[in-house]
């Protein structure tokens, strides 16, 4: 296999983008993300997609600088349609003080819509998903709910305010919680998104020596999804995850539909960091009003084998 000493994150552990190194001062990171709608709203629809691509970059402790559009659309699909999802993303990205520099389109059986993401980071400060330290806190910056929420929206199940918190949620750039973290010590970082809460806290520790204990009554679950959960209304994403880790979490007591929860996956998720158990007071204060739900949900620990993740 080739290698380049400049690549000092590629696809060894599934982190969330790349970093290339140019000089002692400066690393490129790179991220591409797309998918179809979500949501019915061309622009806002743009907007998810935008901030989730964007979102790899900061989970890297990154600044997003450039970006171009991917798309895919049917033939004959509306013009206007088209440019209000790429208004969508051009709006965030802008808001992220990126730019879009341009983009690729083909035609598609069904529309998707994304960015490659190439930001800057420090080559010695950037943050990878694990390097997690026994005694790190974990912090999480955005409510849980979200998949359950927009398959449930598809059955015209959920109301105008859930729907409006789901697209606020979805919408939310990670910029200002990456901003707080690069000021305090952070092991290690991620964002929630398609593997949900416990999948990508599995990245977090798996094959490390660290295992991580989550205070599930800690964790902002959005209250009209937990009521979905309970009827069943689930994502198909949530089976896979659970399929794909369930067999390293001790779920200890708590109830199927708050695991189902931690196992949804999110779209534009928030910021999963572990943080120096010395610094995660004043960086929890710090992230208060300034990212849309600050959480304290647990604690790493040394890894004493077998499971990997415990509830309680």
């Amino acid at each position: 296999m080739q290698s380049d000493p400049s690549l000092l994150v590629g696809f060894d552990r599934s982190d969330d983008a790349c970093v290339y190194k140019v000089n002692d001062e400066l690393a490129l990171v790179q991220t591409v993300d797309f998918f179809p709608p979500v949501v019915d709203d061309p622009y806002t629809f743009g907007q998810v997609a935008a901030a989730n691509a964007l979102s790899d970059v900061y989970a890297m402790g990154g600044e997003p600088k450039t970006c171009l559009n991917v798309m895919g659309v049917p033939k004959g699909f509306p013009k206007e349609v088209i440019r209000e999802i790429l208004r969508g993303g051009y709006d965030k990205v802008y808001e992220a003080g990126a730019v879009v520099a341009g983009g690729h389109t083909i035609f598609d059986e069904e529309p998707k819509y994304g960015l490659s993401v190439t930001g800057y980071v420090h080559p010695e400060k950037f943050y990878r998903n694990c390097g997690a330290k026994p005694g790190d806190v974990l912090i999480l910056t955005k409510p849980l709910g979200t998949g359950i929420l927009t398959t449930a929206a598809k059955a015209d199940l959920v109301s105008e305010e859930d729907r409006a918190a789901m697209i606020r949620i979805m919408t939310e750039l990670n910029k200002k919680a990456r901003d707080v973290f690069v000021q305090h010590e952070v092991h290690a970082c991620t964002d929630v998104t398609g593997f949900g809460l416990m999948g990508h806290l599995f990245e977090m520790v798996d094959g490390t020596d660290c295992e991580a204990l989550v205070d599930t009554k800690e964790i902002d679950i959005l209250p009209s999804a937990l009521k979905f959960a309970r009827m069943g209304v689930l994502a198909e994403g949530m089976y896979r995850n659970r399929d794909h880790c369930e067999g390293r979490v001790d779920p200890g007591d708590v109830p199927v539909a708050v695991c189902d929860c931690l196992f949804d996956p999110q779209t534009s998720g928030g910021l999963l960091a572990a943080v120096a158990e010395e610094d995660a007071e004043h960086c929890l204060a710090m992230l208060q009003g300034q990212v849309l739900s600050a959480q304290k949900i647990g604690v790493i620990r040394g890894y004493q084998g077998g499971k990997r993740i415990f509830l309680k």
